[in-house]
Parts: C-alpha cells; structure tokens; sequence
C-alpha cells in the first residue's frame, strides 16, 4: 500500500501541527502505522507507532506527553497531532505501514513508506 503523508509546515516554538497519512489506494485498517523523522545527514528516528485496533501506542521519550497519535479507521486516515513543538522536532517526517498489527519501534518492521512531509519549528 502506498501512503501519503500531509499536515507539514512552518511554525513558532510552542506551536502545534496535525499531521495525517492515508493510503492512497487500499486500505491499512490490518496494519500498524508508525511515524519516523529524519534531519539531513542523520539516521531516521522513531516517533509515535499505533497498533491496527488503535489499542496499543508507542511514543519515544522526547514527544510524550506533547504528541498524539491516533487513527480512525472509518477515514482510512492516521493522525499525529504535535503540540509545544520544539526546534528539535524540525525533521522531515515518514509514515509508514508495519507487516503486522501490532505497534514497533523498529523500521525494519515496516514495509510501505511514504513521502516525507517537512516540518519546520522556528525558535
């Protein structure tokens, strides 16, 4: 399946953004969903994953507590919703569909990317 994510932009320290992904063309309510970011020049990084019922969740320390992921698989669409972002959180941002239903943190786990959406918090 081939995903699409959207919601990227510019924003002020302590802003937020909503980011969404969604196939385009299929479906992904079987899989667990999982957003990465990458900065130029370093590795990609595990951000949020979300299993296939939406009932299990995975954040990595630096967003919890600030981001949000979540899914509706009425609308084929999943969320990662970014509040009191940082300038560290600057990186361009993946999502990505996991073999399985269960959520990981693992890339390797995940077998259908899409196109990075770029986020730019300014200080």
């Amino acid at each position: 399946v081939q995903l699409q994510a959207s919601g990227g932009g510019l924003v002020q320290a302590g802003g937020s953004l909503r980011l969404s992904c969604a196939p385009s063309g299929g479906t992904f309510s079987r899989n667990a969903i999982g957003w990465f970011r990458q900065v130029p020049g370093k590795e990609r990084e595990f951000v949020a994953a979300i299993s296939a019922s939406g009932g299990g969740i995975l954040y990595t320390n630096s967003v919890k507590g600030r981001f949000t992921i979540s899914r509706d698989n009425a609308k084929n669409t999943v969320y990662l919703q970014m509040n009191s972002l940082k300038p560290e959180d600057t990186a361009a941002y993946y999502c990505a569909a996991a073999i399985s239903v269960v959520a990981s943190r693992r890339p390797a786990d995940f077998a259908s990317w899409g196109q990075g959406t770029q986020v730019t918090v300014s200080s």
